[in-house]
Protein backbone atom coordinates (compact mmCIF):
# COMPACT_ATOMS: atom_id res chain seq x y z
CA UNK A 1 0.00 0.00 0.00
CA UNK A 2 1.10 3.52 -0.87
CA UNK A 3 0.68 4.81 2.53
CA UNK A 4 1.93 8.68 0.74
CA UNK A 5 -0.69 8.02 -1.51
CA UNK A 6 -3.64 7.37 0.96
CA UNK A 7 -2.53 10.36 3.37
CA UNK A 8 -2.84 12.59 0.60
CA UNK A 9 -5.58 11.61 -0.60
CA UNK A 10 -7.14 11.67 3.27
CA UNK A 11 -5.80 15.05 4.26
CA UNK A 12 -7.26 16.66 0.78
CA UNK A 13 -10.88 15.40 1.18
CA UNK A 14 -10.83 16.20 4.54
CA UNK A 15 -8.88 19.46 5.17
CA UNK A 16 -10.33 21.01 1.80
CA UNK A 17 -13.44 23.63 2.13
CA UNK A 18 -16.78 20.89 1.62
CA UNK A 19 -19.89 21.32 3.39
CA UNK A 20 -18.73 20.37 6.58
CA UNK A 21 -15.58 22.25 6.63
CA UNK A 22 -17.51 25.33 5.63
CA UNK A 23 -20.43 25.30 8.15
CA UNK A 24 -17.65 24.71 10.64
CA UNK A 25 -15.88 27.62 9.31
CA UNK A 26 -19.61 29.36 9.40
CA UNK A 27 -20.19 28.26 13.31
CA UNK A 28 -17.05 29.75 14.65
CA UNK A 29 -17.94 32.91 13.00
CA UNK A 30 -20.93 33.50 14.10
CA UNK A 31 -21.60 30.88 17.06
CA UNK A 32 -18.02 30.55 18.32
CA UNK A 33 -15.56 27.31 19.26
CA UNK A 34 -17.63 25.72 21.65
CA UNK A 35 -20.48 25.25 19.58
CA UNK A 36 -18.45 24.55 16.60
CA UNK A 37 -16.72 21.58 18.48
CA UNK A 38 -20.48 20.42 19.58
CA UNK A 39 -20.88 20.23 15.63
CA UNK A 40 -17.20 18.77 14.88
CA UNK A 41 -17.91 15.95 17.70
CA UNK A 42 -20.93 14.46 15.96
CA UNK A 43 -19.35 15.22 12.36
CA UNK A 44 -16.35 13.12 13.29
CA UNK A 45 -18.63 10.13 14.82
CA UNK A 46 -20.67 10.35 11.51
CA UNK A 47 -17.70 9.66 9.48
CA UNK A 48 -16.34 7.15 11.67
CA UNK A 49 -19.75 5.17 11.29
CA UNK A 50 -19.66 5.89 7.21
CA UNK A 51 -16.03 4.68 7.03
CA UNK A 52 -17.45 0.83 9.11
CA UNK A 53 -20.14 0.91 6.54
CA UNK A 54 -18.04 1.16 3.55
CA UNK A 55 -15.97 -1.31 5.36
CA UNK A 56 -17.99 -3.85 5.89
CA UNK A 57 -20.13 -3.16 2.47
CA UNK A 58 -17.26 -2.88 -0.05
CA UNK A 59 -15.90 -6.27 2.08
CA UNK A 60 -19.34 -8.26 1.17
CA UNK A 61 -18.76 -6.70 -2.34
CA UNK A 62 -15.48 -8.09 -2.62
CA UNK A 63 -16.28 -11.58 -1.13
CA UNK A 64 -19.21 -12.09 -3.81
CA UNK A 65 -17.87 -10.30 -6.72
CA UNK A 66 -14.21 -10.38 -6.50
CA UNK A 67 -13.64 -8.64 -10.37
CA UNK A 68 -15.47 -5.89 -7.88
CA UNK A 69 -12.60 -4.51 -6.70
CA UNK A 70 -11.17 -3.31 -10.15
CA UNK A 71 -14.20 -1.13 -10.42
CA UNK A 72 -14.25 0.23 -7.22
CA UNK A 73 -10.50 1.06 -7.86
CA UNK A 74 -11.51 2.95 -11.55
CA UNK A 75 -14.73 4.59 -9.65
CA UNK A 76 -12.33 5.82 -7.03
CA UNK A 77 -9.30 7.12 -9.46
CA UNK A 78 -12.19 9.00 -11.54
CA UNK A 79 -13.79 10.67 -8.27
CA UNK A 80 -10.22 11.84 -7.59
CA UNK A 81 -10.28 13.61 -10.43
CA UNK A 82 -13.10 15.01 -10.45
CA UNK A 83 -12.45 16.54 -7.02
CA UNK A 84 -9.29 17.66 -8.20
CA UNK A 85 -11.26 19.07 -11.01
CA UNK A 86 -13.75 20.83 -8.61
CA UNK A 87 -10.94 22.24 -5.88
CA UNK A 88 -9.29 23.79 -8.81
CA UNK A 89 -12.20 25.61 -10.00
CA UNK A 90 -13.77 26.53 -6.42
CA UNK A 91 -14.52 29.55 -5.53
CA UNK A 92 -14.00 29.88 -1.90
CA UNK A 93 -15.42 33.74 -1.86
CA UNK A 94 -19.37 32.34 -1.86
CA UNK A 95 -20.92 33.53 1.36
CA UNK A 96 -21.71 30.67 3.76
CA UNK A 97 -25.13 29.58 5.57
CA UNK A 98 -25.32 29.41 9.07
CA UNK A 99 -25.73 26.62 10.99
CA UNK A 100 -26.81 25.60 13.97
CA UNK A 101 -24.22 23.87 15.04
CA UNK A 102 -25.16 21.27 17.42
CA UNK A 103 -23.83 17.37 17.89
CA UNK A 104 -26.70 15.97 15.70
CA UNK A 105 -26.91 18.93 12.80
CA UNK A 106 -22.93 17.46 12.51
CA UNK A 107 -23.64 13.77 12.80
CA UNK A 108 -26.69 14.41 10.36
CA UNK A 109 -24.70 16.51 8.08
CA UNK A 110 -22.29 13.75 7.35
CA UNK A 111 -25.21 11.17 5.95
CA UNK A 112 -26.46 14.10 3.76
CA UNK A 113 -22.52 15.66 2.79
CA UNK A 114 -21.99 14.08 -0.97
CA UNK A 115 -17.90 14.23 -0.70
CA UNK A 116 -18.01 12.41 2.76
CA UNK A 117 -20.33 9.94 1.95
CA UNK A 118 -18.29 9.64 -2.13
CA UNK A 119 -14.80 9.62 -0.29
CA UNK A 120 -16.02 7.10 2.22
CA UNK A 121 -16.78 4.63 -0.15
CA UNK A 122 -13.92 4.86 -2.40
CA UNK A 123 -11.03 5.48 0.22
CA UNK A 124 -11.36 1.65 1.39
CA UNK A 125 -11.36 -0.18 -1.66
CA UNK A 126 -8.85 1.92 -3.11
CA UNK A 127 -6.28 2.17 -0.36
CA UNK A 128 -6.93 -0.62 2.34
CA UNK A 129 -8.83 -3.66 0.88
CA UNK A 130 -6.19 -4.42 -2.20
CA UNK A 131 -3.43 -5.01 0.92
CA UNK A 132 -5.96 -5.25 3.92
CA UNK A 133 -8.57 -7.80 4.85
CA UNK A 134 -8.09 -8.69 8.43
CA UNK A 135 -10.26 -6.98 10.23
CA UNK A 136 -7.99 -5.49 12.71
CA UNK A 137 -5.80 -3.89 9.99
CA UNK A 138 -9.26 -2.70 8.40
CA UNK A 139 -10.21 -1.49 11.62
CA UNK A 140 -7.35 0.19 12.59
CA UNK A 141 -7.31 2.59 9.08
CA UNK A 142 -10.61 3.44 10.01
CA UNK A 143 -9.43 4.95 12.81
CA UNK A 144 -6.61 6.35 10.83
CA UNK A 145 -9.15 7.95 8.78
CA UNK A 146 -11.10 8.91 11.38
CA UNK A 147 -8.41 10.71 13.23
CA UNK A 148 -7.30 12.74 10.40
CA UNK A 149 -11.01 13.76 9.75
CA UNK A 150 -11.26 14.59 13.00
CA UNK A 151 -8.08 16.61 12.87
CA UNK A 152 -9.48 18.04 9.38
CA UNK A 153 -11.86 19.45 11.31
CA UNK A 154 -10.72 20.80 14.63
CA UNK A 155 -8.07 22.45 12.36
CA UNK A 156 -11.27 24.47 10.44
CA UNK A 157 -12.29 25.10 14.20
CA UNK A 158 -9.05 26.59 15.43
CA UNK A 159 -7.73 28.21 12.26
CA UNK A 160 -11.47 28.94 10.66
CA UNK A 161 -10.90 32.67 10.23
CA UNK A 162 -7.22 32.56 9.16
CA UNK A 163 -7.77 29.56 6.82
CA UNK A 164 -10.95 31.42 5.55
CA UNK A 165 -8.71 34.63 4.55
CA UNK A 166 -5.71 32.79 3.31
CA UNK A 167 -7.83 30.62 0.65
CA UNK A 168 -9.40 33.78 -0.07
CA UNK A 169 -5.86 35.90 -0.79
CA UNK A 170 -4.17 32.58 -2.34
CA UNK A 171 -7.34 31.02 -3.99
CA UNK A 172 -5.91 30.15 -7.45
CA UNK A 173 -2.76 28.60 -5.81
CA UNK A 174 -3.93 26.89 -2.98
CA UNK A 175 -6.59 25.15 -5.24
CA UNK A 176 -3.63 24.09 -7.77
CA UNK A 177 -1.54 22.43 -5.26
CA UNK A 178 -4.34 20.60 -3.78
CA UNK A 179 -5.65 19.66 -7.63
CA UNK A 180 -2.66 18.14 -7.84
CA UNK A 181 -2.16 16.22 -4.70
CA UNK A 182 -5.37 14.51 -5.48
CA UNK A 183 -4.51 13.47 -9.44
CA UNK A 184 -1.39 12.22 -7.63
CA UNK A 185 -3.61 10.24 -5.60
CA UNK A 186 -5.66 8.66 -8.10
CA UNK A 187 -2.61 7.93 -10.34
CA UNK A 188 -0.70 5.94 -7.76
CA UNK A 189 -3.72 3.75 -6.86
CA UNK A 190 -2.60 1.95 -10.12
CA UNK A 191 1.35 1.74 -8.97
Amino acid sequence: MNITSLLLYCFIVTFTPGPTNIVILSTVNNLGPKKAMQYTYGATIAFGLLLVISAVLNTALVTVIPKILVVMQIVGSLYMFYLAYQIYKMDTSKSTVTQTGTFMSGFLMQFLNPKVVLFTLTVIPSFIMPYYTSIPAVATNIVVITMVGFLAFITWVLFGTIFKKFLQKHKKAANVIMALGLVYAAVMIWM
